[in-house]
């Protein structure tokens, strides 16, 4: 596969991403590095259009954003690349790209996990993210087992299509997870049945609550990771923390720019973008 080839001026996003391109072309192991520090699940960038672009078919530097949605991120955020470890979340919802549940910082690499927006891949790789809890080959969350999506966010799109593949009832995924780690009821999948739906109304009622609430206690979560952000950002420039988060309307703030890429390097892929 012949090397992307960006039809964008570079460096797009020099104050929060580096983009480190080896100086072998045919070596596919450019990657990104944050130059911003945030805490978890804050907003790193927001996936805008333009530069964002619909794409009128899936390509291995296209990020999917619906069921039969794709798009072009049209950036150096096309050089974040995988990891079964990521450090950023990428919200299609929301089209928000977010600090991963350890937060981000400065020097850290940009990677987030691919099966959580690609159903099926246009081109699968071999991932060598070397952690853990890599999943060797990843071609898409279609590809995987529920074992395998365990714990990690997933999107709303492949959660359905995952619901679809597998026959069970959106009352039964009350576990999946929506933010990282923050479930204290069984992360992750629970495709198989953590908990099975009980014979009755009565048993689906309760998965639908449990659901209901999960969903609650992450809203809740996202809210609070946000005022945490706002805070250490008053902090640092001399305003005061004690401020609500409606209190000043955003007079001040500093534009949120972003980054999220991926470089399929016949193992790497990725995109996304940030607000102009």
């Amino acid at each position: 596969m012949a090397p992307l080839t960006p039809h964008w001026s570079q460096p797009s996003h020099p104050s929060i991403q580096q983009v480190i391109i080896p100086s072998d072309p045919s070596d596919f192991t450019t990657k990104s590095i944050s130059k911003v520090t945030l805490p978890p699940y804050a907003l790193f960038a927001k996936l805008s259009f333009p530069p964002c672009a619909k794409a009128s078919e899936p390509t291995y530097a296209t990020v999917q954003v619906g069921r039969d949605e794709h798009v072009d991120l049209n950036s150096d955020l096309v050089y974040i690349n995988h990891s079964c470890e990521p450090s950023v979340i990428f919200d299609t919802t929301s089209l928000s790209i977010l600090a991963g549940p350890h937060g981000l910082k400065a020097g850290d690499e940009l990677t987030f996990f691919y099966p959580s927006t690609e159903w099926d891949m246009a081109q699968g790789f071999s991932c060598f993210c070397r952690a853990a809890t890599c999943r060797g080959f990843v071609s898409g969350a279609k590809n995987m087992k529920p074992e395998q999506l365990d714990g990690m966010w997933l999107n709303a799109h492949i959660r359905s299509l995952l619901e679809e593949r597998d026959g069970v009832p959106s009352t039964s995924l009350s576990n999946l997870t929506l933010a990282p780690g923050s479930s204290e009821k069984g992360k992750g999948l629970a495709v198989n049945g953590t908990k099975e739906v009980e014979n009755g109304t009565a048993g689906e009622n309760d998965l639908t609550e449990e659901a209901l609430k999960s969903a609650l206690d992450q809203a809740r979560k996202m809210v609070d990771a946000a005022q945490k952000a706002l805070d250490t950002y008053k902090s640092l420039h001399g305003r005061s923390s004690v401020d609500d988060l409606a209190g000043t309307g955003g007079k001040g703030a500093v534009r949120q720019n972003g980054v999220g890429s991926r470089e399929l390097s016949g193992e790497m892929g990725g995109d996304t973008q940030v607000e102009a």
